[in-house]
């Protein structure tokens, strides 16, 4: 018998004896190459998966940490420029008390040294009376005992007047 071109001529038992082997096999590599196969990849991907959980948790503690870190070194800027504050105020305080300190003192010892200056000046004129009060109890008795003329009366009273100077 010829066969047409359309016609195939097809060994239906070793096609069914193929697709059988197939099968099996298929059956056998699926339960004992690719179940465990399967398993490793499936760990593999939940241990990645783990890694990428675990780095985004520190990575946001890490953030966190930073963050706490910033706001502890705001903290410490306020608190320092708080210090340098405060220390320029009293050393401001320090200066003005000193300022006063210093003319208190020196206006006790402007009037310490007046004070002074007027018991001076008040034994000096003090001093000169008496002296002035004996020359003239002196003159008087010279005068009366030379019973001068006037001119001599005069160059009298100069000479003592002139004494009475150098002796202040």
């Amino acid at each position: 018998m010829k066969k047409g071109v359309n016609e195939v001529d097809v060994n239906w038992g070793s096609a069914i004896y193929q697709l059988v082997a197939f099968v099996t096999l298929l059956l056998l590599v699926s339960k004992f190459a690719l179940k465990p196969l399967m398993g490793v990849m499936e760990k593999r991907e939940q241990l990645v998966n783990e890694q990428i959980d675990s780095a985004e948790k520190t990575r946001k503690e890490a953030d966190a940490f930073i963050n706490e870190q910033r706001k502890e070194l705001e903290k410490a800027r306020v608190e320092a420029q708080k210090i340098i504050d405060q220390a320029k105020k009293l050393s401001e305080q320090q200066a003005q008390d000193i300022i006063q300190q210093a003319r208190e003192n020196a206006e006790r010892v402007k009037d310490s040294a007046l004070a002074e200056i007027q018991r001076e000046k008040e034994q000096a004129v003090t001093s000169l009376r008496e002296q002035v009060a004996s020359l003239s109890v002196l003159v008087a008795t010279k005068v009366i005992e030379k019973e001068l003329d006037a001119k001599e009366q005069e160059k009298l009273v100069q000479e003592y007047l002139k004494e009475v100077g150098e002796g202040l």
